[in-house]
């Protein structure tokens, strides 16, 4: 098995390599604009075999960026990018798109086969007010012999000193819109993709359904190859098994989103805590069980 190794831009991005294989590149420092609500970012995320499973600004939704962890509804703040949908008007662009700022230094270490990164967050409104503190981690970890492993942890701290209610564009009105949380945009030939779940396979009709786990199954140009990106969600989460936000007509997207049709409120100084396991590897819909149980005993053991 081949060890993991990290390559430290500090003050701005990991990169975790797998041999000669650039995995992905965690930039915590982020240059983006306001108005794409500027946040960490994974991208480029790759297989073992080096086979790119992420988009980074698309043209139609710029502020998509490979793997993100973000927020549209935050009370009335945005922190996702983009316009803010508004019960009654559909999307307007307000001048609300929050920031996460990294604060102190990223914290890596790891061993053979194993690289933990660790830091420091505060959510900023575009007014300047600081809503939340968070910490978070993610664990690269290799799988048997192809697959790849990330645990993604959350813990966020509210200190704006009143309660916090966190929602969708569905919980504002727009049927079946429910995305928030950690988000993953896939590549242009991923469009079409198949969506797979526990006993179930298909495409945009999925959407809303709750399962333990989701893959999406795509197809890659020049090398007519298929690869997997499959995320499940923690037994502990809220809302758990969540709601998911997928899509695969228009573009490829997964998302376990907590707050797809019910808001959570936050109280002040109160934490809310979410883990997430992401499992990457070639193959294609009858390998997404197997990796769904690697990526279980992944999240179970990084606990």
């Amino acid at each position: 098995m081949t060890g993991l190794e990290a390559i430290h831009e500090v003050g701005r991005a990991v990169t975790v390599r797998d041999g000669d294989v650039d995995l992905f590149r965690y930039v915590y420092v982020p240059d983006h604009p306001t108005v794409e609500s500027p946040r960490p970012y994974i991208h480029p995320l790759r297989t073992r075999g080096g086979r790119l499973v992420s988009l980074y600004r698309p043209h139609d939704h710029v502020w998509h960026k490979g793997i993100t962890w973000s927020l549209p509804v935050v009370a009335d703040e945005n922190f996702w990018g983009g316009p803010t949908y508004v019960r009654g008007e559909g999307y307007v662009w307000l001048p609300n798109n929050g920031t996460q700022r990294h604060t102190g230094e990223a914290r890596i270490t790891g061993e053979a086969g194993t690289v933990v990164i660790e830091h420091d967050l505060e959510w900023i409104t575009q007014a300047g007010e600081r809503w939340f503190t968070e910490h978070r981690r993610l664990t690269a970890t290799t799988a048997g012999d192809d697959d790849w492993v990330l645990t993604f942890d959350t813990e966020l701290r509210n200190v704006r000193g009143e309660a916090i209610p966190i929602g969708s564009p569905t919980t504002r009105g727009r049927d079946n819109a429910g995305y928030g949380g950690l988000f993953w945009r896939g590549p242009r030939s991923f469009t079409d993709g198949t969506l797979v779940a526990p006993g179930v396979s298909g495409g945009d009709e999925l959407r809303g359904q709750r399962h333990e786990w989701m893959a999406f199954v795509g197809r890659h140009d020049e090398s007519d190859a298929s690869s997997v990106l499959l995320m499940l969600d923690d037994t502990r989460n809220l809302q758990h098994p969540p709601q998911w936000f997928a899509r695969s007509e228009d573009f490829a997207a997964l998302n376990p989103a907590p707050f797809f049709s019910e808001e959570h409120e936050v109280p002040a100084d109160g934490v809310l805590r979410l883990r997430y396991g992401v499992g990457i590897a070639d193959g294609d819909a009858d390998d997404a069980p197997a990796l769904a149980d690697a990526v279980r005993g992944r999240v179970r053991s990084d606990s």
